[in-house]
């Protein structure tokens, strides 16, 4: 009897989830490829102007006078649809100010717009269709469009299509056809960013958490029930045949195979796409607190006056040659120096007393580490050259060497340090064992020997996805015989 309230409760959530399951599995083989389009910080670079320093007309400090403020949170030197800027940030207390006329920007007119529509996407404003974006559609579902409103729509011929907010400047999407496609195919599908549910945010959450809480348990049957109704030693028969599999119809019986071989795996991306959406709270640890106070030590602000022996200009005669395209203000490290970030996203540091270098000496930043973290029990730190468990990258785009620093705190918490910026590039604790392990972990495949020696995570991951979707086939088929036999029944 338990046996058969179990294949019967199974039964009935497939035929619900089944076209759930057609869409996160086939739609997974794309996400491996081809993600949601989004604007990343190498793209907001790669359409900057370089700095250029004949148009740096004043300094930081004649600027910040002329905006009124006193003691920026941040200061950086970076382009605004082709010119020179200084922005100054903080709690309320932000500005920009142009560097070539030393005039504060009250305002973004729509020239401003076009340029900046016209420099990303390197094709004229009057070859473009433009459109107001009044509400949010299937592209801007991650952006609060009342805070970016007016928001412009650049589309192009070719297929480009471009966002851009008027009230801050920012281009806050652009996409081609084929990204387009490939989001029609991956994310959408995958992530049920379907527009009419994703712009009720709490709604769309709900629904991913349950549906996937329900595919797990869905899956989760159906695993114990192939495992209970597999026989080893061939009591059943197929075709004449001895058979381990009790199923004489062909849907039902490679649906229990298929099940057998990536259960599992249903079970576990079920489970992790859930763990995705958060579900649980987060339990603030020691290093959360701890850790912002190293961060500051190695790579925070200085005062504008310490910056008085060496302007901007002279800084980027230092890098003469190198497309500058950003300058920001800081402390690294203990000492005032200008962080430069390159047209290829590669960075100096130009120190005030000082040349330019390419990273901070690993023992100097060591030491810097000692002692910040001191006053809450210390640290222990080494060099690592490798990735490991904690911190890798599928793309190996993540900056090696990283400086790994465990403090010693209850969490077990760790954070790698870039040597190019002192700043952290990632971090690990305890409290984040659920989305490091269940999530990345089990969602991704995302472990280090698959990493390391790729194609083996393609290999592996495409051959659960085909089986993942050979299961949600079969499960389909099935559905649709079990609702035919019920229609007839009702009909008949």
């Amino acid at each position: 009897m338990l046996k058969q309230m179990l294949i019967f409760v199974h039964r009935w959530l497939g035929v619900v989830l089944c076209l759930l399951f057609l869409l996160w599995f086939p739609s997974g083989f794309v996400m491996m490829y081809w993600d949601y389009p989004s604007i990343k910080p190498a793209d907001r670079l790669a359409h900057l102007a370089p700095l250029d320093p004949s148009t740096i007309k004043i300094s930081a400090t004649e600027a910040a006078a002329k905006a009124e403020i006193q003691a920026p949170g941040s200061v950086r030197l970076t382009t605004f649809a082709g010119r020179p800027i200084y922005r100054f940030g903080g709690r309320g207390d932000s500005a920009v100010v142009y560097a070539d006329t030393g005039d504060e920007q009250l305002e973004i007119t729509q020239n401003d717009v076009a340029r900046i529509a016209q420099m990303w996407s390197g094709q004229s404003v009057k070859d473009a269709r433009v459109s107001a974006v009044e509400q949010v559609d299937v592209w801007t579902l991650q952006n609060r469009i009342g805070d970016l409103q007016p928001l412009w729509k650049f589309s192009w011929p070719d297929g480009q299509q471009l966002y851009v907010s008027e009230a801050n400047g920012d281009v806050i999407q652009y996409t081609t056809t084929a990204s387009r496609i490939g989001a029609y195919f991956g994310a959408i599908p995958h992530w049920l960013y379907f527009t009419p549910l994703r712009r009720n945010g709490p709604l769309w959450s709900r629904v991913v958490i349950w549906s996937s809480g329900i595919a797990t348990f869905a899956a989760m049957l159906g695993l114990i029930i192939g495992v209970w109704m597999y026989s080893p030693s061939k009591r059943y028969k197929y075709a004449g045949a001895a058979s381990s599999i009790p199923y004489p119809g062909w849907w039902k019986r490679w649906h229990m195979i298929a099940g057998l071989i990536v259960g599992v795996g249903a079970v576990t991306w079920a489970l992790s796409g859930m763990l995705s959406m958060e579900p649980f709270p987060h339990r603030e640890g020691s290093g959360d607190r701890n850790g912002p106070r190293i961060f500051q030590a190695l790579h925070g602000r200085a005062p504008l006056e310490a910056f008085a022996a060496k302007d901007p200009r002279a800084a980027l005669a230092q890098l003469a040659g190198l497309n500058v395209k950003d300058l920001e203000f800081a402390s690294i490290a203990g000492e005032p120096a200008y962080f430069a970030t390159l047209s290829q996203g590669n960075t100096r540091i130009v120190p005030v007393h000082g040349e330019p270098v390419a990273a901070v000496d690993t023992q100097r930043l060591i030491g810097v580490i000692a002692r910040a973290s001191q006053p809450f029990g210390g640290a222990n730190t080494r060099v690592i050259e490798q990735y490991d468990r904690y911190y890798l990258d599928r793309h190996r785009e993540a900056p090696l060497p990283v400086v790994v620093v465990e403090l010693n705190d209850p969490d077990h918490t760790r954070y790698y340090i870039d040597p190019k910026s002192g700043r952290a590039v990632g971090g690990y604790s305890a409290t984040n064992f659920l989305d490091r392990w269940l999530y990345h972990g089990l969602h991704s495949m995302n472990f280090p020997w698959l990493y390391n020696y790729r194609p083996a995570w393609d290999i592996v991951v495409i051959a659960f996805m085909l089986g993942g979707t050979a299961l949600a086939v079969t499960s389909l088929m099935l559905a649709w015989q079990v609702l035919g036999r019920k229609l007839r029944l009702i009909s008949g």
